[in-house]
């Protein structure tokens, strides 16, 4: 818990350590979700050196229920604040997953907006992916010694891959989901009223229905039911 800029400090403080592998798991109502149905998806997350609240939803509910009051912290708002970061101190970044021309268009994109980055990796993992291949990106991933790996993957392959990677991987990973395709401009982010109002998540559907339909329907339905059970829990 804490401010806005401790979350991005004591980021930054984990890439100090050279020989830090840890991840970063920004939550949302989704992940929420999928930790409740998924035990061992559940230690992932609670294993993570740093989890940030994503979503308004989580903020609400976590002021509601248990009377913290935690401020959003989300990864659209992480992702080009933490490159600032490193650019400032001279660290290389390297990004996993996504399609080979958003990883293209975010090496270009970087290059113009952050010329600090000593370095920025990209590598589009193939599907499925073997255990040679998967050494193979470790290496490829340490030897471009970075302080930050952003990764790509979509929640909850993400969290699992980082979870993974932890002890392999020399770097603060970090699960950026959506966030990556909005940095170079191929997506558009909500505006500041629908942020505030928790509507992200129906602006994101606005631009992609087909994929966002079910999971949105399922994931939205059983983050309610949860939080009516909760309450009705803690009343009696």
């Amino acid at each position: 818990m804490g401010n806005y800029h401790d979350f991005v400090n004591n980021i930054m403080t984990l890439i100090d350590d050279e020989q830090c592998s840890e991840y970063v798991c920004i939550a949302n109502a989704h992940m929420l979700v999928e930790a409740y149905k998924h035990e061992d998806f559940a230690d992932i997350v609670n294993n993570s050196a740093i989890t940030t609240p994503d979503g308004m939803p989580l903020t609400w509910e976590l002021r509601s229920l248990y009377n913290i009051k935690q401020k959003r912290v989300a990864g659209m708002d992480l992702l080009p604040d933490l490159l600032t970061e490193a650019a400032k101190h001279k660290k290389s970044v390297f990004f996993y997953g996504g399609t080979g021309d958003i990883l293209v268009k975010t090496k270009d994109y970087i290059s113009k907006n952050y010329p600090g980055i000593p370095h920025v990796g990209i590598y589009s993992p193939p599907y499925p992916i073997t255990e040679d291949e998967e050494e193979d990106v470790v290496k490829i991933i340490n030897s471009s010694n970075p302080g930050l790996v952003f990764v790509a993957l979509g929640c909850p392959k993400q969290e699992k891959w980082m979870a993974s990677m932890k002890g392999k991987i020399n770097a603060v990973m970090i699960g950026v989901g959506g966030a990556l395709p909005v940095l170079v401009g191929l997506q558009k982010r909500a505006p500041k009223w629908m942020q505030k109002a928790g509507l992200e998540w129906f602006f994101r559907f606005l631009q992609e229905p087909v994929r966002l339909w079910k999971r949105y329907l399922t994931t939205n339905s059983m983050f309610i039911y949860l939080v009516v059970r909760e309450k009705l829990f803690r009343r009696k």
